[in-house]
C-alpha cells in the first residue's frame, strides 16, 4: 500500500461530527490516515462509498498480486472477486480501470478461473468492458482476462455465447499494442473451438489478424501466426484467406531471414492452405515448392541463426509501451518464452526444417504435386536431411520421402541419389518416431520395385527389418512387415530372409491386438510361406493357432490376409491337417455363411483347406471330385453337420472301441513288421510318399501304358536305392513318438493287380467296366437288386473291428461290402491308374461314382460330342453303366 507523506499538524477540532459539512452519504468526517500492512483490510476498503478509496485499493491489490500466484491465492481466499466484478461494472471509469486491472491479472490463477466460472455474470461483465466507450488501459486488461479464461473450453463457450468474439475482432484495429497482443492471444486461444473459427470471419476478423503479422511486435507477429494456424483449419477460412492474398504474405516472411523466428509458424499456417486443389495451384505458381525446398536444406549453422534471431528479437521488443511493463518482468517473460497451446512460441532452425518437411509431405498428397516435386529434385534435398543431427528433422525427412515415393520416378531417384543407405541406418535408431518414418519410407519404396529391395539386401536391410518386428511401436511392425512383404517377390531374397529366420520372426506380431499389424503380418506370411521348408517352420513354431485365431476378427482387411495366408499354408496336407484341428476349417464354414463377412479369400481358403484335406471335405460335403485324388491317409468318419469340430484319424486311432460307424481307412504305404520285412522288399512297388520319383511315374503311366514294364525294369536294376529307402522308412516307423496309421497290405496288392491287369486295357471305357467287376468281386460279389437288407455285411466287418481292437478298419480288409465301402474302394483305385472318376455320398450308406465317357464310335468322320455322365454299377450288374436322372440309376443312388 502507498502511504501519505503529508502529515496534518493540526489537532481535530472539537466540534467534529456537530459541526461539519454533510455529503449524500452523511456528514463528512476529517481526513483521516489510514496505514495498513494486511490485505484483509485492503479487501475490506473495497467496500467503501468513496471512489477514491475504491481506486487505491484495487491499485493496491493489482501490485500486490502482480508479484506471485500464492498473493492471488491469499486474495481469492479473502473473498475478494465478488468486490472486483462489482467495481468494474461502476460509474467511476478509474474505479472500473483499476479493478479490471487487479481483476485480470488475477485470473493468470486456475483457482481463480474456476472461480469465475461458477458466478454466471463474470464473463458478461468482463465483456461489457470490451465497448469503444473505455479506455485502452481498460481494453487491455479486460482482454488479459478474457484470455486467461479462454484456456478452459467451458469458458469458450460462454465467451462466445456473450458476443466476446465481435468485441475482441474490433480491438484487434486498436493504436495499442498491448491491446493488440491481448486481443490476438484470446482469439488464438478461442478459435480452438471449431465454432468460433467461423465466428471470426462472420465478423470480418481474419483479415485484421493477418494484418498483425506486419506488426513490429515479435509476440504479436507469433500470436497472430498461431491464430491464423487455427483458423485455417477451417475451410471457408482457408477460402477467404486466399482471397485476400495471405499466401503471399507468408511467403514474403519465409524470403526475410530477419524473420526466421516466425518461419516455422508460416510454414504451418501454409501447411493448412496448402490442403486445398485451389491452394496448391495458387503456391505452384508462386514458386512457393521451390522456397520450401530452400527452406529445409538451409545450410545456415544454428548457432548463427540464434543469435541473429537474439539480437532482432531485442530489437523488435524494445519499444513496448509501458503499459506491458507494468504487468511484471515474471509474467512479461513466461507470456514471451511459455508455448501456447503446444506450439513453441520461439522455434530454433531444426524446428523450422521439420515443420517445412511436414509441408512437402502434406503437399505431395496430390500426385500431381508428386510430379512437381520430383521436377524440382525434391527427393535430393529430403535425402540430404536423413543426416541431419536432429532426431526430429530426421523423422519428417523420412515421412517427406515415404509420401513422394508414391511416385514410381521418384523411387528410383531416390535410389540413385543415395538415400536409401541413411534409411537403412535409421531403422537402427534409438528413436521411435525415426523408426516409424523410416520404415514407413522403405515400404514405400520397395513396392513394386526390385531394384529397390535388391540394395536394401546389399545394405543390410533384411537384418534391420526383422530386427523392427520386435519393436515396440505397433506401426514399426506394420511397415517392417509390408517392407518385407515386397522385398518377397523376389526369389533370392525370399531364401535369404527365410535364413535369416523371418518366418519364426513374424509368429508373435500375429497377437498384437493392431488391426494394422494383424494386417500387415498375416500377408507376410502368405508370402513367406510358398515353400514346404518354411510352412513346416511356420507350423512346428506355433504360428498357426494366432494365425487361425485372426479368422474371428472384426476388419475386413484382416480377415482378408488371414485367409489368404491360410489358403498358401493349406497346400501341405500335415498343415491343412493342423489348421481343421485348430478349428480353421469350422470358422471359414461360418464366415461363408455371413453375408456381412463372407468374400472370395474366405471361400477360396475353405477351398484349399478342403482340397488338402480331403477327409474333412468328403465327411462335410458328401462329394469329391474328379480331381480330388485320394491318397493314403484318406479316412471316411461318416458325414459330419456344418461347423462339427474335424477330428484327426490319429484322435479316431486313439479312441476306445465302441458301436458307432467304423471309420474307413485307405493307407496303402508297405509298413512291415519285423518278421517279414526282408521278404517285403521286393515286392513294393512305388514310393507312395509323393516323392518326385514317383510323380514322374505316375505321369508317364498317364501317357502310356507301355512304360509299366519300363517301370518295373528300373525298380529291379536299383536294389540297392530301394534298400536304403526302406531302411530310411523302417527307422522313421519304429521312431517313438511317432503316429503311424493301420497299414493295408490287401489294398497294396489291389493297386498292384489295378495296374498290372486293368490299367493296359485299350480305352478308358473298358477299364472302368473292369475295375467295377475287379471292386465288385473283393468286396464279395454281385447282390441281386432288392437283396441289399440280406447281404451279410455287417458281421464281417465287427469281427474285424473286434479283431483290430479299433474303430478304424483298412479298407482293403473288407471282404464282404455295400455301396459306401464298394464305392471307396473304387474311388481309390481309379485315382492310382489315373482314371477320372467321382465318389458321393448319398443316405443310408449308399454312395456311387460316375465317370465322364465319350462316344464308342470312334470314326473321325461322325461328328464328337462332349463326354457324357454315367453312374457306375458295382453292385447289382457290375460293370455297368447307368444313365443319370434314370429309374436304374435312381434306384442305385436310394434305397
Amino acid at each position: 500500500m502507498g502511504k501519505k507523506v503529508k502529515k496534518d499538524e493540526k489537532g481535530p477540532p472539537s466540534d467534529v461530527g456537530v459541526t461539519g459539512t454533510t455529503s449524500p452519504h452523511g456528514p463528512l468526517f476529517e481526513t483521516l490516515l489510514v496505514e495498513s500492512r494486511q490485505a484483509a483490510t485492503v479487501v475490506l476498503m473495497l467496500n467503501s462509498p468513496e471512489e477514491d478509496v475504491q481506486s487505491k485499493a484495487c491499485e493496491a491489490i493489482y501490485k500486490f498480486v502482480d508479484k506471485c500466484d500464492e498473493n492471488k491465492k491469499v486474495l481469492l481466499d479473502l473473498e475478494v472477486l465478488d468486490p472486483l466484478l462489482s467495481l468494474i461494472q461502476g460509474p467511476d471509469r478509474t474505479v472500473r480501470r483499476h479493478a479490471i486491472m487487479a481483476l485480470g491479472v488475477m485470473c493468470a490463477h486456475t483457482e481463480v478461473r474456476k472461480a469465475l466460472r461458477k458466478r454466471s455474470g463474470a464473463i458478461p461483465a468482463i465483456i461489457s468492458l470490451l465497448n469503444s466507450d473505455e479506455d485502452s488501459v481498460i481494453h487491455e486488461f479486460a482482454a488479459l482476462a478474457l484470455s486467461f479464461m479462454a484456456n478452459e473450453f467451458a469458458s469458450k463457450v460462454a465467451i462466445q455465447a456473450a458476443n466476446g468474439v465481435e468485441q475482441l475482432v474490433h480491438l484487434l484495429s486498436s493504436h495499442d499494442p498491448d491491446v493488440q497482443k491481448n486481443s490476438v492471444e484470446a482469439i488464438a486461444q478461442l478459435v480452438m473451438d471449431y465454432k468460433a473459427r467461423s465466428s471470426v470471419r462472420e465478423y470480418n476478423g481474419l483479415q485484421p489478424v493477418l494484418d498483425l503479422v506486419k506488426s513490429e511486435y515479435a509476440i504479436i507477429q507469433r500470436l497472430a501466426l498461431l491464430a491464423l494456424d487455427r483458423l485455417s483449419q477451417d475451410s471457408e477460412n482457408r477460402r477467404v484467406l486466399r482471397e485476400i492474398d495471405a499466401i503471399g504474405r507468408l511467403l514474403d516472411i519465409l524470403a526475410q531471414p530477419t524473420l526466421n523466428d516466425l518461419h516455422v509458424m508460416a510454414v504451418m499456417v501454409l501447411s493448412n492452405l496448402l490442403e486445398d486443389p485451389e491452394s496448391l495451384v495458387l503456391v505452384r505458381d508462386n514458386g512457393a515448392l521451390k522456397r520450401f525446398v530452400a527452406l529445409i536444406t538451409d545450410a545456415a549453422p544454428p548457432e548463427d541463426d540464434k543469435k541473429e534471431g537474439g539480437k532482432k528479437s531485442s530489437s523488435r521488443t524494445g519499444n513496448k509501451k509501458s503499459a506491458k511493463e507494468t504487468k511484471g518482468k515474471k509474467e512479461d517473460d513466461a507470456k514471451e518464452d511459455a508455448p501456447f497451446g503446444g506450439d513453441c512460441i520461439i522455434p530454433t532452425l531444426p524446428d523450422v526444417k521439420v515443420c517445412a518437411a511436414k509441408a512437402i509431405a502434406r503437399s505431395a498428397r496430390s500426385a500431381e504435386n508428386r510430379k512437381l516435386l520430383h521436377e524440382q529434385e525434391a527427393e535430393k534435398m529430403l535425402t540430404t536431411l536423413l543426416s541431419h543431427d536432429s532426431p526430429e528433422v530426421q523423422a519428417a525427412a523420412a515421412l517427406a520421402i515415404g509420401v513422394i515415393c508414391e511416385n514410381v520416378s521418384s523411387r528410383d531417384c531416390i535410389k540413385e541419389m543415395g538415400g536409401l543407405a541413411p534409411l537403412v541406418k535409421l531403422l537402427n535408431s534409438e528413436y521411435g518416431e525415426v523408426k516409424e518414418a523410416a520404415s514407413l519410407a522403405i515400404a514405400n519404396l520397395t513396392t513394386a520395385n526390385n531394384k529397390n529391395c535388391l540394395e536394401i539386401s546389399r545394405l543390410g536391410g533384411i537384418d534391420a527389418l526383422l530386427m523392427c518386428l520386435g519393436e515396440v511401436r505397433e506401426e514399426v511392425i506394420a511397415n517392417a512387415a509390408c517392407a518385407l512383404t515386397n522385398m518377397a517377390q523376389d526369389e533370392k531374397l525370399r531364401t535369404e530372409a527365410h535364413a535369416k529366420g523371418v518366418v519364426t520372426a513374424l509368429i508373435y506380431p500375429l497377437s498384437s491386438y493392431n488391426t494394422n499389424v494383424q494386417s500387415k503380418v498375416a500377408l507376410a506370411v502368405s508370402a513367406f510361406a510358398c515353400d514346404a521348408e518354411s510352412r513346416r517352420e511356420f507350423k512346428e513354431n506355433g504360428g498357426l493357432q494366432p494365425l487361425v485365431q485372426l479368422l474371428n476378427s472384426g476388419n475386413d482387411e484382416v480377415r482378408r490376409n488371414t485367409a489368404w495366408a491360410i489358403t498358401v499354408c493349406g497346400v501341405d496336407e500335415p498343415t491343412a491337417s493342423e489348421i481343421c484341428r485348430l478349428g480353421g476349417l469350422q470358422i471359414l464354414q461360418e464366415i461363408q455363411t455371413s453375408a456381412s463377412r463372407h468374400n472370395t479369400f474366405i471361400e477360396a481358403a475353405l477351398q484349399r483347406l478342403l482340397d488338402s484335406n480331403l477327409s474333412a471335405k468328403f465327411s462335410l460335403y458328401n462329394h469329391l471330385g474328379a480331381g480330388n485324388i485320394i491318397e493314403d491317409g484318406f479316412f471316411d468318419c461318416g458325414q459330419l453337420k456344418q461347423g462339427t469340430s474335424f477330428k484327426t484319424l490319429e484322435e479316431y486311432c486313439a479312441q476306445e472301441m465302441n458301436d458307432k460307424r467304423p471309420v474307413l481307412l485307405v493307407n496303402a504305404k508297405w509298413v512291415p513288421s519285423e518278421e517279414d520285412y526282408t521278404a517285403s522288399i521286393s515286392s513294393k512297388l512305388e514310393d507312395d510318399q509323393k516323392t518326385e520319383s514317383s510323380s514322374k511315374v505316375k505321369d508317364t503311366l498317364l501317357k502310356s501304358k507301355s512304360k509299366i514294364k519300363k517301370f518295373k525294369e528300373k525298380e529291379e536294376k536299383n536294389p540297392k536305392e530301394d534298400d536304403s529307402q526302406d531302411k530310411e522308412r523302417e527307422s522313421v516307423i519304429r521312431e517313438p513318438g511317432v503316429f503311424c496309421p493301420p497299414p493295408d497290405p490287401q489294398l497294396f496288392k489291389y493297386i498292384e493287380e489295378v495296374i498290372d491287369k486293368i490299367l493296359p486295357l485299350p480305352s478308358i471305357r473298358v477299364q472302368v467296366v473292369a475295375l467295377a467287376e475287379f471292386v465288385s468281386l473283393k468286396m464279395g460279389g454281385r447282390i441281386p437288386r432288392g437283396e441289399v437288407a440280406n447281404f451279410s455285411w455287417e458281421l464281417p466287418l465287427n469281427q474285424l473291428r473286434f479283431q483290430l481292437k479299433s474303430n478304424v478298419i483298412p479298407i482293403g480288409r473288407i471282404k464282404a461290402g455295400i455301396h459306401i465301402h464298394r464305392a471307396l474302394l473304387y474311388k481309390t483305385l481309379a485315382d492310382r491308374i489315373a482314371l477320372p472318376c467321382s465318389l458321393t455320398r448319398g443316405e443310408y450308406n449308399r454312395a456311387w461314382n460316375e465317370v465322364l465317357l465319350p462316344d464308342e464310335d470312334e470314326d473321325p468322320l461322325i461328328p464328337k460330342f462332349p463326354p457324357k455322365r454315367y453312374i457306375v454299377d458295382l453292385v447289382h450288374e457290375p460293370g455297368s453303366l447307368l444313365v443319370p436322372d434314370t429309374q436304374a440309376a435312381v434306384s442305385y443312388m436310394k434305397l
